[in-house]
């Protein structure tokens, strides 16, 4: 039986009746500022060509790892969601029928984020009343898929709608980034930008290594078996991607591991991992390493570094066998920032033409070690609390944790890291809101005035991700 879908306007806010009037008052003046969204993973194709997206199951559901996941950890197999699998193999391809499992196991996501994210879509983005269920599934997907096809839900609308002013996506360094090339002159590629992400040929350990460099060398005309020439193609490459756009680097090495060796010690390591015959330890040193060297073309160029350790990847082998990457099985690990970062921070941390941003999925390290760094060190601040903890309990924790020693002003607002185009406006809300809670407890303990909080509230919602990200010039 369906039941009312109501977003009650108090959400997320405190039960305190005084923190929770401070906590309105507050979110009424940053409820719509437009969005900034440095960071994510939208597809660029739906922005340059601004095609229709086609049914609410291949929007919704399939590329999004939120949902997949919680429906596999529940014994629902990943080719009945239409998961594309890299042998070609049998999946579902009744949309659906894929839609009817997302109705009938809805409840698996009370409490968690994902249910504050799909309620927005379907309440605001999409206008139903009822919370999705078995009776009304087939209602709510051919409404869906029929208000998919106006002009109103074509991406580029979308993108207005959503008062989207700035949107990241992120390509790796061999991409030839046609999309945001075709974007060129359109207008919408000062609102869709790319980011460069070097992972694909900076990670010895992914399959594809070699054959990236192979592609590298073609993008370049560089000689990348060479040191000096590997190095000077990644120069060109940032030099491209900024070209459209960019003013960041994203590294999602599996540590915070870093390291500063002598050129000739470069230039070994890097025969021995072009032989294909590095060891584990020698991969993380030459990771390690590329991480210092990327710091310092960031002197260079002024891209901001974005560094995001922790993610033991893939750590379901059958499943990244099947399914390939980014299916749902990457799991938080334990990171040590104190002395992996130290060589890096040793060589760059005092200059004042580098920014790097932190995040982490390991929470114990916000207090114990991140705010004290981003606290001192002038290069550096901290990223929103990611992924795992891109909920409003995480939000919160990452607020009571990293405030007292870092301030507000050594980190960087909000991204939402997602490649579910129409959760965005959802996922701001909610950081907005419980950053908005955060700053009226501060009011009613006396520790900040009431006249900061507002100053500190649009700081947090907007200003701070546009200067951070270098988006104001």
């Amino acid at each position: 039986m369906s039941k009312p879908l109501h977003l009650h306007p108090d959400r997320l806010f405190s039960s305190d009746p005084t923190q929770r009037a401070i906590s309105r008052e507050l979110y009424k003046t940053v409820a719509n500022l437009p969005i900034i969204s440095p960071h994510g993973h939208t597809d660029p194709s739906w922005f340059a060509d601004n095609e229709c997206f086609q049914n609410a199951t291949e929007l919704l559901i399939i590329p999004d790892h939120y949902v997949f996941r919680m429906f596999y950890s529940q014994g629902i197999k990943l080719e009945d969601l239409g998961i594309p699998r890299i042998d070609g193999g049998e999946v579902e391809t009744d949309y659906l029928k894929i839609w009817h499992i997302l109705a009938e196991n809805f409840h698996l996501f009370h409490g968690t984020p994902s249910s504050i994210w799909m309620n927005f879509v379907f309440s605001e983005v999409f206008g139903f009343t009822e919370v999705l269920c078995p009776e009304n599934a087939e209602d709510y997907y051919h409404k869906i898929n029929a208000k998919l096809t106006s002009e109103a839900f074509r991406p580029r609308a979308l993108l207005e709608r959503f008062n989207i002013e700035l949107l990241a996506t992120t390509e790796g360094a061999t991409d030839d980034l046609k999309h945001h090339a075709k974007m060129k002159g359109t207008g919408v590629d000062n609102t869709v930008i790319t980011t460069f992400r070097p992972d694909d040929v900076t990670d010895p350990e992914r399959l594809s290594f070699m054959a990236n460099l192979e592609t590298l060398a073609d993008l370049t005309g560089e000689n990348v078996t060479s040191w000096s020439g590997y190095l000077n193609a990644l120069r060109s490459r940032r030099e491209v991607f900024r070209a459209h756009g960019a003013t960041a680097t994203d590294h999602g090495h599996p540590s915070a591991f870093t390291a500063d060796l002598s050129k000739a010690d470069c230039e070994k390591l890097f025969s021995i991992v072009l032989s294909g015959k590095a060891t584990p330890e020698q991969a993380e040193l030459f990771r390690a390493q590329m991480l210092t060297e990327m710091a310092g073309m960031s002197c260079e160029d002024g891209m901001v570094m974005q560094i995001h350790p922790g993610a033991r990847r893939n750590h379901n082998k059958k499943v990244f066998e099947r399914f390939g990457f980014d299916k749902g099985c990457d799991i938080p690990g334990r990171t040590n920032f104190v002395e992996d970062l130290q060589p890096l921070l040793s060589k760059f941390g005092t200059e004042s033409d580098l920014r790097v941003i932190l995040f982490t999925l390991d929470e114990s390290a916000y207090a114990r070690e991140l705010a004290p760094l981003a606290g001192h060190y002038p290069c550096l601040k901290l990223g929103p609390a990611w992924w795992f903890h891109d909920s409003p309990e995480g939000m919160l924790r990452y607020r009571h944790n990293v405030t007292e020693t870092a301030g507000f002003y050594n980190t960087v607002g909000f991204n939402d890291d997602t490649r579910a185009f129409l959760s965005i406006p959802s996922r701001h809300d909610v950081a907005r809101r419980i950053d908005c809670r955060f700053l009226a407890q501060l009011v009613t303990e006396h520790r900040i005035t009431e006249e900061a909080a507002h100053d500190l509230a649009y700081d947090l919602s907007y200003r701070l991700a546009k200067e951070a990200y270098q988006l104001t010039k």
